[in-house]
């Protein structure tokens, strides 16, 4: 473990410590609550004409770029994790099994150990794809939990996404969540008002039980 610290800090192996450090740090605040997963994400343009057609044709081939790499179907940040790790693993043995300790050298690793770690991305996040795609679809059936009382699992805040479940018919459903005006915290009981599409969460207040 020493050892692998201390190839993790040589100058070669700075950019992509660097980028893991940022991940760690990223999903601690999010476990804390500090933020929700999709506080940095990417949407895909959406500029269309009357016919349903992207409007430039430079969008439509960065959106098709982009959907290759599942970005827009999973959250960015899920899709910067899965480079992160296998990135700062490739740079860790090829600089070290090149005995390499040279910052430029180690730029030059990083060129096709960041192409292939985005390609190994993409089939890794595949699950994650129709993971997202059912979580998308229980949204859709938004009438569902309007009027539900539901228990908050994670922080939620007008600005920062929660979480909270709801029980229909005996079984959890996870909702992501917003309030409308306090703050809520985890065990607190609110009640289901609202369905925001544009930011695809229920927006929840706070609920007194008798």
């Amino acid at each position: 473990m020493p050892e692998l610290l201390q190839a993790a800090v040589l100058p070669p192996n700075l950019l992509a410590t660097g980028l893991l450090v940022f991940v760690l740090l990223y999903w601690l605040t999010v476990i804390i609550g500090l933020l929700d997963f999709k506080t940095v994400d990417f949407h895909l343009a959406t500029d269309v004409d009357a016919d349903g057609h992207l409007l430039h044709a430079d969008s439509d081939w960065l959106n098709g770029a982009l959907a290759f790499f599942n970005i827009g179907r999973i959250p960015l940040m899920v899709f910067v994790s899965f480079v992160a790790l296998p990135l700062w693993v490739g740079s860790i043995l090829a600089n070290y099994y090149t005995g390499n300790t040279s910052l430029l050298l180690g730029l030059g690793y990083l060129v096709p150990l960041f192409v292939g770690s985005v390609f190994l991305a993409k089939f890794l996040t595949l699950p994650f794809v129709k993971l997202f795609a059912a979580l998308e679809k229980d949204h859709t059936g938004a009438a569902v939990a309007l009027g539900k009382v539901c228990t908050v699992l994670l922080p939620a805040t007008v600005e920062h996404l929660g979480q909270a479940a709801v029980h229909i018919d005996g079984a959890p459903l996870m909702l992501n969540v917003r309030t409308t005006g306090l703050a809520l915290r985890k065990g607190d009981t609110a009640l289901v008002i609202d369905y925001d599409e544009a930011r695809r969460c229920y927006l929840i207040e706070p609920y007194a039980t008798v």
